[in-house]
Formats: structure tokens, sequence, C-alpha cells
């Protein structure tokens, strides 16, 4: 199963980006017994439209472009928050599913248009409140590999 994290925005030069990057050296490394490549990081460009809902229209049209089929996770603060072991789980189900691939939305300033929540296999939230971006991408990146450490009995995780 091929993952892919497609974000709204660019990441730029910092503390954010090594994070992120060390994160996707980890889960390649890690993911290949596993039988998961990647992670491919896609950037999106932010919508210039005036009103939020046209901004977030453009924004997934975009997403939807880039988007191979398989299990979808957006990432949103209407989603549901699951634990860490739950998470691989699920993961772990979905690749042994035959799913070729696993995506992880995170959309733009305005967040993710609606059809997105609606049709995502699963709607996750970090909590209820608001994080910027670079942040999100960097759990988002932490939890996968934190996944492929439960699924590979790794001792990173500690329950």
């Amino acid at each position: 199963m091929r993952l892919s994290v497609l974000a709204v925005g660019r990441l730029k030069e910092g503390p954010e980006r090594e994070l992120c990057q060390r994160y996707a050296g980890r889960i390649q490394d890690q993911g290949r017994a596993l039988g998961l490549s990647g992670p491919d990081l896609i950037e999106l460009p932010e919508s210039r439209a005036r009103r939020p809902e046209d901004r977030k229209a453009e924004e997934a049209e975009a997403l939807r472009d880039r988007l191979p089929a398989g299990f979808v996770v957006a990432l949103d603060e209407r989603g549901r928050a699951v634990s860490s072991a739950d998470f691989a789980a699920r993961l772990g189900k979905e690749r042994d599913a035959g799913l070729g691939a696993a995506s992880f939305l995170i959309g733009g300033a305005d967040g993710l248009d609606p059809s997105f929540r609606d049709r995502a296999s699963l709607l996750l939230s970090f909590g209820a409140m608001t994080l910027p971006h670079q942040l999100v991408r960097v759990l988002v990146l932490e939890q996968i590999y934190r996944a492929l450490t439960i699924l590979g009995g790794h001792p990173y995780h500690r329950a």
C-alpha cells in the first residue's frame, strides 16, 4: 500500500519541515518490511478566492485531482479522536484488505471542503483545538510512523 500526505499550502524551510522529512524517512525505512511504501508528500497551492467556501471548493478540486483511490483519512476538527493503537489497527486492516493506497488529507486555512468530510474512509481529529497545518503535517507523519512501529512490534510505542 502506497502512503500519501496531501496538504494544501507550502511548508517553508525550518524545524517543521525538518521534522516532516525525518518522519518521512523513518516511515520509508519501517514501511518496506510491512508492505507499505512512500510516503509521498504532496503540497498543493492555497486558493486565492475571496470567499472561504470558494477557497475550499477550489482546494478540494486540486486535492481530488491528486487523490489516489483507496483508504482516505481526512484531518478535521469534527473528526474522531482515536488512540494510536486503534489507528495502527485500522491502517493494518486496510493494508491487509489489499487497498493500493492510503491518503491523508490536510486542508487549507479554512479547512477541508465538506465533500471530503462526507466521503472520507476515516474523519480524524487530533483534538478540539485549532492547530496550524505545519504542525498537523508533523503529527500525521509521526502517527503514521508510530502506527508502523506498532504493526511491526518495534518498542517506539509504549502503551
